[in-house]
């Protein structure tokens, strides 16, 4: 199921996948985060202003997502090779994930596949600590989300998946 906009609805186990992730293309996935929260952050493209200024928004915010031991997992159609880059120009150090082959197959599980043009959209999940989509959301591809309403997800999750002292 999905919701008006098509990416999957909250409640539903989130699919299981792993794609390469920089830095060193190890195969990566929500499930080696298990007993944690993770957001997923689906984005069109490394080089363009809007994901540089999305995919660093989310670095510059790592110590709060770190107060709710929340694992941030970015992905695009992208290849490793270009996530390597972009990584190291942004100094991004979260795991960046290559949705590259087959192109898309992961946001299309999500829902978060743009078939017309090859990339996935501007889409937010976050799982909660047993894998389970708590919250989505579909931004525009041309804006930038921000994370206020990933930090309001994560403080709706309960006592046992966000720290205490997590910001409110």
């Amino acid at each position: 199921m999905s919701d008006p906009n098509g990416l999957i609805q909250p409640g539903r186990t989130a699919p299981g996948f792993t794609l390469p992730a920089t830095p060193d293309g190890a195969l990566l996935g929500p499930e080696q985060f298990r007993g944690r929260p993770v957001v997923l952050a689906f984005y069109p493209a490394d080089w363009s202003p809007v994901c540089g200024d999305q995919m660093s928004l989310y670095q510059s915010a790592a110590p709060v997502f770190a107060q709710y031991r929340a694992a941030v997992l970015g992905i695009s159609v992208d290849s490793i090779w270009s996530h390597r880059a972009f990584a190291e120009s942004r100094g991004i150090e979260f795991p960046l994930l290559a949705d590259f082959e087959p192109k898309g197959g992961v946001s299309r599980a999500f829902g978060a596949y743009r078939e017309n043009d090859g990339f996935s959209e501007r889409a937010l999940f976050v799982l909660d600590a047993d894998g389970v989509i708590r919250w989505s959301y579909l931004s525009p591809v041309d804006v930038n989300p921000g994370a206020d309403g990933i930090l309001t997800a994560l403080d709706a999750l309960s006592p046992q998946t966000a720290s205490a002292g997590a910001p409110s």
